[in-house]
């Protein structure tokens, strides 16, 4: 029987693996609109699981297609080794998860860029590692390498540091202080578990605060010669990219090194780059528009405007 017209690129892809992956990674984006009916169709690497999603509810029939092409093409990649398969159906606010076939590792760490990571699959909306900021990590790596040749003492403020993966790679690139600030103590917990993973003994503090009512401590642990900002899109009680993301601009001049960088990101279909240049044309005026970062090649959107958003400013020399 001929698939389903709507999984035919997907089940392509997995056709096309070319090899078991060894990294985290994205293999297929459907939600980007690159694969006209595929829409609502993700698949993950989480090695040595797979991760399929769906932002739609499948059907049994679907699922069984799905998981017997990735079965099929699993025994040629890997023969004798178990597929490992977790499905998630998600929505705006809720996710339901469960093991298709295989198992999970417990802890399970991953790979990234050479640097480890723990995640977890089986519950929550997210896991651990943002796979589509796997390039923003990466300028963060070489920016950091570059910079310590020249300022010593490099500090770095993570806000919205989640597990702390930005902090991880800037620390393994020399960056001599990262400052590790998010209100979610368990994501800050895992975000240590993280530095011991990478053998990162020292260099990061994590405070588990609300950002907006901790400006004081932060602003005196600075000036910084970095600062990733990377919110949700909306959180509901503690942050609305329309209303709070102004707030945090007008805050970076006061907290950078002259010459210093800022990573703005932002996760919103709704919001394009516009919406951040806006705000800095405002409330930062002084910093100087230094580039978009790609995505990662695997979350191909035919509206580059609707995916996320990676700037990079930098304050004046002085």
């Amino acid at each position: 029987m001929p698939a389903h017209p709507t999984l035919q690129p997907l089940l392509d892809a997995i056709t096309a693996l070319p090899a078991a992956p060894t990294e985290a990674q994205r293999l297929f984006h459907g939600r980007g609109g690159a694969f006209p009916g595929c829409e609502p169709w993700a698949l993950d690497a989480y090695p040595p699981v797979f991760l399929l999603t769906s932002y739609q509810p499948a059907t049994d029939d679907d699922l069984a297609t799905i998981q017997s092409a990735l079965a099929a093409r699993w025994a040629e990649l890997a023969p004798g080794e178990p597929l490992n398969l977790v499905f998630q159906h998600r929505d705006e606010v809720r996710a339901t998860t469960q093991l298709l076939c295989g198992s999970v590792p417990d802890p399970h760490v991953v790979t990234a860029q050479g640097a480890r990571f723990k995640v977890h699959l089986m519950r929550a909306m997210n896991h651990g590692l943002f796979l589509d900021m796997a390039e923003g990590r990466r300028w963060v790596r070489e920016h950091v390498t570059r910079a310590v040749a020249t300022r010593p003492g490099f500090k770095v403020l993570n806000l919205f540091a989640y597990t702390c993966a930005f902090s991880v790679v800037a620390l393994q690139a020399g960056a001599a202080k990262v400052v590790n600030v998010d209100m979610a103590a368990g994501a800050l917990n895992t975000g240590k578990q993280n530095h011991q993973l990478n053998g990162l003994t020292q260099g990061a503090s994590f405070l588990p605060h609300d950002i907006f009512s901790s400006w004081g401590k932060i602003g005196r642990e600075g000036p910084y010669d970095l600062i990733v900002l990377d919110p949700p899109t909306y959180q509901k009680g503690s942050f609305v990219a329309e209303k709070d993301y102004a707030r945090l601009v007008r805050r970076l001049p006061g907290l950078l090194t002259p010459g210093g960088h800022a990573l703005l990101c932002l996760n919103s279909p709704k919001l394009g780059p516009g919406f951040l240049h806006d705000l800095v044309a405002a409330e930062a005026p002084d910093l100087v528009f230094q580039g978009r970062l790609p995505n990662p090649a695997a979350f191909v959107d035919d509206e580059p405007e609707r995916a996320l958003k990676v700037l990079v400013y930098s304050s004046p020399s002085g």
